[in-house]
């Protein structure tokens, strides 16, 4: 009768060594009736395990930004939010078509200085907004009329940043261009220096400074190609051209010598302005390619797309697939929209009035 139960009991406490070997460090071994018990495993110990589980730890990745982003975000604080936004832009546009284009503009410009926060809204000495490189930009009353019948509808809970990324959606929208959904959740930054936006593309760099840019803010080659579209739509100064329409122009390559008559004509004065595109100047579509194709790209950084071996193939594939077009552009807005975000809970600020910050 003893050895029985001791038999049983020496199987009960293999049995129990066995499922918590890990736990314990140790490996069984069952040889017939005998019990023995051998040095664990390194590979089996609990210090190596926990070691792993360590390591795993300190190589934990935390998501990006936009990963915080949502477009639903706004659902039960502030449901109207794109419908107001869509009313108010459209509205602007019906009254003046060309705001579309400066929307468009004025996210982009936002977004390539401190990411996509709102700072290109701030209106204060040395602010990003009194620049010279921003003493063409327009909009801001677009913007401020949202922002104030929002704050009626949704006190102290939407951002200027998700405000503006919509209204450039809106825009690109009612200038015949593709709808996408925006991800809410950005807030709004309070730095904007003006020295940061003196170093925005203005339309005279070359291919590489520009895919440089791009690339510092998480954008490629495809992206920059496709976004330049967006001036589809829109106008220039006379100013921004001046150097294409010296004497020595004549002797450009580069630019068609009809277009350059025409645009000296136009241009008489620098305030005067141009549209971007001579085509469909109204139109959001791919003609903009097309004029490249034909040397009648406006700005010089337009025209050097279609002579440079990094960006050439994407100009002529958008120019032969306007569909490819429209639908990159779409997905390029977004990643524009999503560059060097503010949306952890220390971070930024929901405005209250996009041109001041939070006293």
């Amino acid at each position: 009768m003893k050895i029985g139960i001791t038999y049983w009991w020496c199987l009960f406490i293999v049995f129990f060594f066995h499922i918590h070997q890990l736990e314990f460090g140790t490996t069984v071994l069952v040889l017939a009736k005998d019990v023995t018990l051998v040095p664990p495993l390194k590979a089996a110990t609990s210090t190596s395990i926990y070691s792993k589980r360590r390591a795993a730890v300190s190589k934990f990745i935390p998501p990006p930004p936009e990963a915080y982003l949502s477009t639903t975000y706004y659902l039960n604080s502030c449901p109207n939010l794109e419908g107001i936004i869509q009313q108010k832009v459209n509205a602007w546009v019906q009254r003046d078509y060309t705001l579309a284009a400066s929307i468009i503009r004025l996210h982009f410009h936002d977004c390539a200085v401190r990411g996509c926060d709102a700072s290109i809204l701030l209106n204060h000495a040395g602010s990003e907004r009194r620049a010279d490189a921003s003493k063409t930009l327009r909009g801001f009353d677009v913007i401020d009329e949202i922002k104030a019948e929002v704050e009626k509808r949704c006190p102290k809970t939407v951002s200027c940043a998700d405000i503006l990324t919509a209204a450039a959606r809106d825009a690109t929208v009612v200038a015949g261009g593709p709808f996408w959904e925006v991800p809410f959740g950005r807030k709004d930054g309070r730095v904007s220096l003006g020295r940061e936006a003196e170093g925005v593309p203005q339309g005279r760099e070359n291919v590489t400074a520009l895919i440089d840019f791009f690339q510092a803010r998480g954008l490629n080659t495809l992206d920059l190609v496709v976004l330049s579209g967006s001036h589809t739509i829109g106008r220039s100064t006379c100013y921004s051209i001046r150097q294409r329409l010296s004497n020595n122009s004549f002797n450009d390559p580069s630019i068609d010598i009809k277009y350059l008559n025409y645009l000296k004509k136009q241009c008489r004065w620098d305030t005067n302005y141009v549209n971007l595109d001579a085509t469909t100047p109204r139109t959001f579509d791919a003609i903009y390619y097309t004029n490249l194709e034909k040397k009648m790209g406006l700005l010089l950084t337009d025209q050097l797309l279609y002579s440079d071996g990094r960006s050439a193939p994407l100009v002529s594939a958008l120019a032969s697939q306007p569909s490819l077009f429209t639908n990159q552009f779409a997905v390029s807005m977004v990643k524009l929209g999503n560059v060097q975000l503010l949306t952890g809970r220390n971070q930024g600020e929901i405005r209250l009035n996009c041109s001041c910050v939070n006293p």
